[in-house]
């Protein structure tokens, strides 16, 4: 990226870059949704580890995020180079994480609480490779432009394949993996391939990016945390979107379960996927115009109530058959194909303000906790599912040795996936009500008297305090 500090930067982003940015959602999509939609079933189905156990196994990594994701994106807010800030750490995340992501499925073959040792640690060299990349690449979206709208547009093109790879994690991936180790081998190995190929796209189609020319953050690793504990708008935003990956989380890993214990039909799972991916497919350009109707914060609380009321259908899928819940969870993939975009817009939106209001480059601390607490509630969605499977007796097996379930089991699979992840996304709607950094409101934090001018200088005063018109912004939250 390259800086553009001695003229405004542009608020277009040239089609180019938009499309070399959009590849690396191969790499987000991807690694976000096969873990969170095989590895519980992989763990529990075959390599008969106990569901509760799986479900610990598999978040336990995610409390390592906590420091990698801070630290990468304190790294790369700091880093200068002639590729930019952010561009190195993508290529370090693409040295590390396909090769310990094929190596999750690619284990030797133990059974137990061994394989629940092996998936945990390779899990977590995949964690550390996904922070390298995923931490600077979500921080890029507000330092190529600075139009609220374009960001939205910038992102309708990630959006637009973070779908497509949806639907290769979604059907794809159960295709290869079946019900066997042997299929689960040749999985991860071919979505390695695939994560390297898309880590590496990303890393050469952003080369031209522009840059709005922010300089690069002096404070204390402790004082940008405390600046993004303090920001209102993105503390709200990160609950509200921790509330719908939580709900997502669990709706995922539920779907091989609900598929072959609820609809009786193990393929069901790759048509349930189609049908989520369907609508993402098709509306985001509708989710945009609604962006620009109603404001992003709008747009976001009619997505989530859509999810939540599709989920929620769901709970009446034993009476009313399979067709029944395919079309209930198109209205998932309506309101969730909506979340996708506007989460990551409104993030961009909150990264650009604390810029006008600072000076400084500090995107990557707020993406860096933004993703260690998105990757935490992701794997805490999975273990949250494996939870409600305990509760109701759920029994772990294994290809040679399949059980009968009990009722109970069959109770809680069907509770997890409908009634759990609607009340979680419905609590994601009531946080989107205090969430207020509107188009309106991002526009006179632009405009403020001296607001331009100090951030030039850093923002700070003679005695390194924050600027009167950054303070008085603030205040308004």
């Amino acid at each position: 990226m390259v800086s553009t500090a001695a003229t405004p930067p542009p608020s277009k982003v040239p089609l180019g870059v938009r499309l070399g940015y959009a590849v690396g959602s191969f790499c987000t999509a991807n690694f976000s949704t096969i873990p969170g939609l095989l590895l519980l079933f992989y763990m529990t189905n075959v390599l008969a580890v106990p569901a509760g156990f799986a479900g610990v196994v598999l978040f336990l990594p995610k409390a390592w995020d906590l420091i990698a994701n801070t630290l990468v994106g304190r790294w790369s807010d700091r880093t200068v180079s002639r590729w930019g800030p952010r561009r190195p750490w993508l290529l370090a995340g693409a040295l590390v994480l396909p090769v310990s992501f094929a190596l999750m499925f690619a284990g030797p073959p133990i059974t137990g609480v061994p394989a629940a040792v092996y998936v945990g640690v390779t899990f977590l060299a995949a964690a550390t490779g996904y922070a390298l990349y995923e931490v600077p690449y979500k921080a890029m979206p507000a330092e190529m432009t600075t139009d609220y709208h374009e960001r939205t547009s910038l992102l309708q093109w990630r959006m637009a394949l973070i779908s497509v790879s949806i639907a290769m994690s979604g059907i794809l991936a159960p295709m290869l993996a079946g019900e066997t180790a042997a299929g689960y081998r040749v999985m991860g190995v071919t979505f390695g391939v695939i994560l390297l190929v898309a880590m590496l796209g990303s890393f050469f189609g952003t080369a031209r990016a522009p840059f709005t020319g922010q300089q690069k953050s002096e404070g204390t690793l402790r004082e940008q945390l405390s600046a993004a504990r303090t920001s209102k708008q993105f503390l709200w935003l990160l609950g509200l979107s921790s509330a719908q990956t939580l709900g997502a989380g669990v709706m995922l890993a539920s779907a091989p379960y609900f598929a072959s214990y609820t609809l009786d039909d193990t393929s069901a799972t790759t048509t349930l996927f189609a049908a989520l991916v369907g609508p993402m497919l098709v509306t985001m350009p509708l989710w945009a115009w609604l962006a620009r109707k109603l404001d992003k914060r709008g747009a976001m609380i009619l997505c989530g109530a859509l999810f939540a009321i599709g989920a929620l259908l769901l709970l009446a899928t034993p009476a009313f058959g399979e067709l029944y819940a395919h079309l209930c969870v198109m209205v998932v993939g309506f309101g969730y194909a909506g979340t996708q975009l506007l989460q990551f817009s409104m993030l961009a939106d909150v990264i650009a303000y604390d810029g006008m209001l600072s000076g400084e480059r500090r995107g990557g601390v707020f993406t860096g906790l933004w993703t260690a607490v998105e990757n935490a509630v992701q794997a805490l969605g999975a273990t949250a599912y494996g939870w409600v499977l305990s509760l109701g007796s759920f029994v772990s097996s294994d290809p040679e040795h399949p059980v009968t379930q009990p009722d109970s089991a069959l109770v809680a699979v069907l509770i997890g996936a409908s009634v759990v992840p609607a009340l979680l996304t419905l609590a994601g709607v009531l946080m989107t009500f205090k969430y207020n950094l509107t188009a309106d409101h991002l526009a006179a934090a632009s405009t403020a008297p001296g607001t331009t001018d100090s951030a030039a200088a850093g923002n700070t005063g003679q005695d390194g305090g924050q600027s009167e018109p950054g303070e008085a912004l603030r205040a308004k939250e």
